[in-house]
């Protein structure tokens, strides 16, 4: 076939066969592009109701446009042949990498989340792939996952006129229900999903057998050998997602390709980073929690505030118990108002059970309703109500996590019995304004911060011994002198208040991680990272020490140590936006770019969600925006920086921002425009304009070189 014409295509190479066709490599006259045609074995497609049934294929799965899927461009028939036009793909397939064995757990996980994210666009258009394997999966540059073949995919319940799955699919990777020629639906990719995986992270498929009959019978009743017994590097926390992918029984079996997904994002993969520093360690027999927003009662609904910081004071106390691993309050938040089931919930944050409940405050009284839910079959482990007097809210809250230590068989410690009995204040009007603070410093704008202080200072004006307050009073000094262009008064400020805090209870995670901040930004970086470590020693679910401590690493130059903590605090945190999309951009700063794309999805994905949420973050809009700039969405992406314009756009911090696009796409006068306006504006830190790499286009622009160079002035 090579030099022939088919159609309007010129065949170049041939780049393999399979059981439907042969595929080749073809420049197309038409449009004078290269693509990948499959020219189709006749002995298939051999009357009108089989070409039907490949065309209308075919135009569904014309119809996915994601990157990691192959796109289509056509299918047509001519005298000689029936062909289907995809785009060429330079890239080498994954049977072809799996020759040698095993990948790293790390590229395997990279590479299944990838497949799982293509794999979720189709099944919600309806089609299911049908004929995954190892074979129909493409690495293109930098890492990047192609799924191919879905030009042979099938509707949802839906087989095919006399296509054979064996023909399609090669055997060791058809499902159950294919072999028993039962209904298809999106289950059965989560099942060949689940043998790749299981392929990459071995180098063996699970199901093996001669002849086919053996294998036949291997697929319907055995049970395959764990991943982690083949290769003792593969976490067990992996095990478990596989098992569940490769559960015989449907319903046992994960219901969406989501929720694999999900477990994937915060599965512990880093082992040695976590144990280096001090991270947890995902165990099976370690239970673990997640706990809620809790919903506000009161009548007038202006409570919303005190619910949250109950939530958050049963996660503290959780967060005492060593054999209790707890979802940060970040992760579980993010599910506020929410209409998932909370089974979904549970298994998308990787743990458990789940702990939801809701507040009604009236006066001096308080009703605090709360029940304990297994994930795995929804019953309630525990359930009580309490109808007290305001002042007992710190009481009711001890014993709800005494009560899930004793549902979860968790026998306490003296000093964890201890840790969890020890109230943040003796007055409750100085507990009411510091969760009015931590609401406030949650909103991330320059007002908001400022507002937070107030509200800071009130509960310490109530209870001079607050400790907590202390805290959260000196992480909002370092947010204004870091984003929002305070003095250097703002950041003495915020040493003075984590000193205090430090004073006031040396046990306090929080007090040390403020204390980190604020060392870090003095550039007192040796100190800092005492205190980051402390804080993590304390509490190995404080998502802001691993985030803050990496940011403090990267501006160091720590480029590996800045990595590991990001992926720690991914782990920590699943559904944090930041954590991935500054550890891509390190990629790139480390010269490490087939580690980036992966990781570009992953924090676009969060993004998005987190938006969908909370539209009006300007700091997430703007790291979306420069995430999609590097995925080469540029339309998109100017969508998101017009977003910007209707935020506060004096900010220092998101005139950076706004600095960096228009450096990523070519413009850099108006890069340098907008970066002059953020130092003008008090963002003076000469660490991040000389190693942020979104900058490399602008390096030699004389205004960019004006401006580092009046910085090294007032150093």
């Amino acid at each position: 076939m090579i030099g022939q014409v088919v159609s309007h295509y010129k065949i170049l190479l041939k780049l393999g066969d399979g059981g439907t066709g042969v595929v080749y490599k073809a420049l197309d006259d038409k449009l004078d592009r290269i693509v990948a045609l499959k020219i189709f074995h006749d002995h298939l497609f051999t009357n009108d109701e089989h070409k039907a049934f490949l065309t209308a294929e075919a135009r569904a799965a014309a119809a996915l446009n994601h990157p990691n899927i192959r796109t289509i461009y056509e299918i047509d028939e001519t005298d000689d042949c029936l062909f289907m036009s995809m785009a060429f793909v330079d890239g080498v397939s994954l049977k072809s990498k799996l020759h040698d064995g095993a990948l790293e757990t790390e590229t395997a996980v990279s590479i299944a989340c990838q497949v799982a994210d293509g794999l979720e666009a189709a099944h919600c258009h309806g089609i299911v792939h049908r004929n995954l394997n190892s074979a129909n999966i493409l690495i293109a540059d930098r890492g990047l996952v192609k799924i191919l073949n879905f030009g042979l995919a099938s509707p949802s319940a839906e087989t095919g006129p006399a296509i054979k799955n064996s023909v399609i699919n090669p055997t060791a990777y058809l499902s159950p229900e294919q072999l028993l020629d039962e209904p298809i639906d999106p289950r059965t990719d989560i099942w060949s999903w689940g043998v790749v995986f299981y392929e990459m992270l071995t180098g063996k498929l699970p199901f093996i057998g001669e002849p086919v009959t053996e294998l036949y019978g291997t697929i319907i009743n055995e049970i395959p050998a764990c991943a982690s017994e083949i290769n003792h590097k593969v976490p067990v926390e992996l095990d478990r997602i596989i098992a569940r992918a490769l559960a015989k029984p449907l319903p046992e079996r994960y219901q969406s390709i989501g929720e694999p997904l999900a477990a994937l994002q915060s599965a512990e993969i880093s082992r040695g980073a976590a144990a280096r520093t001090g991270g947890f360690e995902t165990r099976p027999s370690q239970p673990a929690i997640a706990v809620l927003a809790f919903e506000d009662m009161s009548p007038a609904k202006d409570q919303e505030y005190f619910c949250d910081g109950i939530a958050e004071e049963i996660i503290n106390d959780l967060a005492q118990i060593g054999g209790l691993r707890v979802a940060s309050r970040t992760s579980s938040f993010a599910y506020k108002g929410s209409r998932e089931d909370i089974r979904t919930i549970g298994r998308k944050l990787g743990v458990r059970s789940v702990l939801e409940g809701s507040v009604r405050r009236t006066d001096s009284r308080i009703r605090i309703t709360s029940q304990l839910v297994d994930v795995a079959d929804g019953y309630h482990l525990w359930t009580e109500r309490f109808d007290r007097e305001l002042e007992d809210v710190f009481a009711i809250q001890e014993e709800i996590a005494h009560s899930i230590a004793q549902a979860m068989k968790i026998e306490l410690t003296d000093n964890e019995k201890q840790a969890i009995e020890q109230a943040p204040t003796r007055s409750i009007e100085a507990y009411d304004f510091y969760l009015r603070g931590r609401r406030f410093f949650y909103r991330h704008t320059r007002k908001y911060t400022n507002h937070a202080i107030a509200m800071f200072s009130r509960a310490i004006e109530k209870d001079p011994r607050h400790a907590r307050a202390y805290a959260g009073k000196a992480d909002c000094h370092s947010y204004l002198y870091w984003y929002f262009g305070g003095s250097a008064a703002d950041l003495r400020q915020a040493e003075r208040d984590s000193e205090t805090a430090l004073e006031l209870d040396s046990s306090l995670s929080e007090a040390h991680a403020a204390r980190g901040l604020a060392l870090s930004l003095s550039k007192r970086f040796e100190e800092a990272e005492t205190e980051f470590e402390k804080a993590i020693g304390l509490n190995p679910t404080l998502f802001e020490a691993y985030y803050f401590y990496a940011r403090a690493c990267f501006v160091q130059g720590k480029y590996e140590q800045a990595k590991d903590l990001y992926l720690i605090a991914s782990q920590v945190n699943p559904a944090d936006y930041q954590s991935p999309a500054l550890l891509a951009f390190l990629y790139k700063t480390m010269d490490q770019e087939e580690k980036m794309l992966p990781v570009l999805y992953e924090a676009r994905g969060k993004v998005e969600q987190h938006l969908a949420l909370n539209p009006d973050d300007s700091r997430a809009i703007y790291l979306g925006a420069d995430v999609l700039i590097r995925l080469g969405e540029k339309q998109k992406a100017m969508e998101y920086v017009k977003r910007l314009a209707a935020t506060e756009r004096d900010e220092p911090y998101l005139l950076y921002g706004v600095a960096c696009l228009y450096s990523l796409i070519g413009k850099p006068d108006e890069a340098v425009f907008y970066l002059t306006k953020s130092v003008e504006g008090g963002f003076a830190h000469l660490q991040y304009l000389e190693k942020d790499s979104d900058f490399d286009p602008i390096r030699e622009h004389p205004g960019y070189k004006r401006l580092i160079r009046d910085l090294k002035l007032r150093e």
